[in-house]
């Protein structure tokens, strides 16, 4: 039998890599969630009960492989129940299409205004060298840290930021998390970095900014207590002694979406919606 080119472009080949693509999205949209959450231990002890069926199943195993089964069989149950308020966050993310939201007028107006309150904020302590750190969640979640921080689940306003930062008050020693443009904890512990690469002078809040950006992907921000100097922080890179400028137009790159520029495929679609529901001559273009 001959294999030919036709057989294997076909209609059940391109499902098969539909399908492939689908569970290849959906599995790492999930490890995006649980990524620094407490469901990444969770993970791990799964994978070695996994490793341990199958290591007792090929030595044969049965009473290993007996206990393995009914673990992951009676697990699920306890999965639901241990997890439920984790189950019922994602099951909101997923109501509100947040998964597969697309840039909306406003969303960019929402993210504006956090801009613009941190913004205030930023510039009020600096000039007046007041220590801040503050952690705004992008995709990964940071609920391990926000638990240990004194919830608050407020709307930003620079007010309140510098409130909670003014030296010697409850609230200004640890970091304020926002997550879903909120404030949902002040006073929170960020994981401290160990890297050799952090200059010397640069103190515990600029760890904990760069500690937290090597196991997530959130954006921090540091005002320094010592030269009111601006850094942020994200995916391990240090951003030292921002201008206003520069860390505006950094921050407006990370939260506002720009609309995007209509390209060829989408002209062509275009033209042929209006082919079907206008005057049937496809558009204004005319051929001489």
């Amino acid at each position: 039998m001959q294999l030919s080119f036709s057989n294997l472009i076909s209609w059940q080949s391109l499902a098969n890599l539909i399908d492939i693509l689908v569970v290849w999205y959906v599995i790492y949209k999930l490890i995006m969630l649980i990524r620094g959450t407490k469901a990444v231990q969770l993970v791990k002890g799964i994978a070695v009960i996994v490793v341990v069926k199958l290591a007792s199943m090929l030595l044969h195993l049965t009473t290993i492989s007996f206990l393995m089964d009914q673990i992951l069989t009676w697990g699920v149950i306890a999965l639901v129940i241990v997890f439920q308020p984790e189950i019922r966050r994602g099951l909101e993310h997923l109501g509100r299409g947040s998964i597969l939201q697309r840039a909306s007028q406003d969303q960019n107006r929402i993210a504006e205004r956090m801009i613009n309150e941190l913004d205030k904020a930023i510039q009020y302590m600096a000039k007046r060298r007041i220590g801040a750190l503050i952690s705004i969640q992008m995709k990964t979640g940071l609920e391990d840290y926000i638990e240990t921080g004194i919830p608050l689940d407020a709307d930003i306003s620079s007010g309140l930021l510098i409130n909670i930062f003014i030296p010697n008050t409850p609230l200004h020693d640890g970091a304020v998390i926002i997550r879903d443009n909120r404030i949902a904890v002040a006073a929170a512990y960020l994981p401290l970095s160990e890297s050799n690469t952090i200059p010397k002078e640069l103190g515990t809040r600029h760890r904990a900014a760069v500690g937290v950006s090597e196991v997530t992907d959130a954006l921090t921000i540091v005002v320094s207590e010592e030269t009111g100097g601006v850094t942020l922080t994200k995916n391990s890179q240090l951003m030292r002694d921002m201008s206003q400028a520069e860390y505006l137009k950094y921050l407006r790159s990370q939260f506002i979406v720009a609309d995007k520029e209509p390209n060829q495929w989408d002209r062509i679609r275009d033209r042929i919606v209006h082919f079907f529901t206008g005057n049937g001559n496809g558009g204004d273009h005319h051929v001489d």
